[in-house]
């Protein structure tokens, strides 16, 4: 059964509940504050938060996923233009019984802070607190990167901190083999890494070479590895490049879940 609610200062605006595919139609206009709930009996869902955002696939460990709506500061500016704007929004949710090989660390709704919806993105330093630098950015699944700012061109900023860190948190065990890094490719103004390292739950750690390119950079891992997180950190800034602005735009992590 799969469930949404809309709600409002714990009143329900809105509500729907299906079977199979659950699609809620809300005709009226959000405020800040509120919250969209999705409900499963499994713990699998494919969950679209808006028309605009193309739909993730959750892994839901209490089968339930708050999504805080986005309307207030510079929260707007990672989503499309009228995203959550206006008064129709259609809201979809269904089971996910699919399990092919793909980037497990995809997620367009993920959000700053756990809302027990994996995957989830977290780091130590993101540049200002502001919201195009989030470390959510990197796994919201755009790879344009030859600029740099609001959406389609966040990523995550790291300060200018020696010791940043990002860490992808899967939720559950998975199987996985690759790894993918995109730099942020706006090189007339950001600078690079040119190496950093990648460390994975099961102990394994690879130090990887990166050069100044706008594309993906792949980490093969040798062998398929069960994990539940992965974390990048020790970036290393490039000699030769005279911008101390490095930023990365989107980190993938390739394999399947464990069933």
């Amino acid at each position: 059964m799969n469930r949404i609610s809309i709600i409002r200062q714990e009143e329900t605006l809105a509500a729907c509940e299906a079977e199979n595919e659950a699609l809620l139609y809300f005709h009226g206009e959000y405020q800040p504050g509120d919250t969209i709930v999705f409900e499963n009996d499994t713990h699998y869902v494919i969950a679209g938060i808006d028309h605009t955002v193309s739909p993730a696939r959750l892994y839901l460990p209490e089968k339930t996923f708050i999504f805080r709506l986005p309307l207030e500061g510079d929260l707007p500016r990672m989503y499309p233009p009228f995203a959550f704007q206006g008064d129709r929004h259609l809201i979809t949710l269904i089971e996910d019984t699919g399990n092919e090989y793909r980037n497990l660390a995809r997620n367009p709704a993920d959000q700053r802070h756990d809302s027990g919806a994996y995957p989830h993105a977290s780091a130590n330093v993101e540049t200002r607190d502001e919201s195009i630098f989030f470390a959510r950015n990197v796994i919201d699944g755009e790879h344009i990167a030859h600029a740099h700012g609001y959406w389609p061109f966040l990523s995550w900023g790291i300060g200018g901190r020696a010791d940043a860190a990002i860490k992808l948190d899967f939720g559950r065990e998975v199987s996985v083999d690759k790894a993918v890094l995109y730099l942020r490719a706006d090189f007339k103004h950001s600078g690079y890494w040119k190496s950093a390292t990648l460390h994975l739950s099961d102990g394994y750690e690879k130090t990887v070479s990166l050069k100044e390119f706008d594309g993906s950079q792949e980490i093969p891992l040798g062998d398929f590895h069960t994990i539940t997180w992965v974390s990048l950190n020790t970036l290393i800034p490039a000699d030769n490049c005279p911008s101390p602005y490095q930023s990365l735009r989107q980190f993938e992590v390739y394999g399947r879940d464990i069933m």
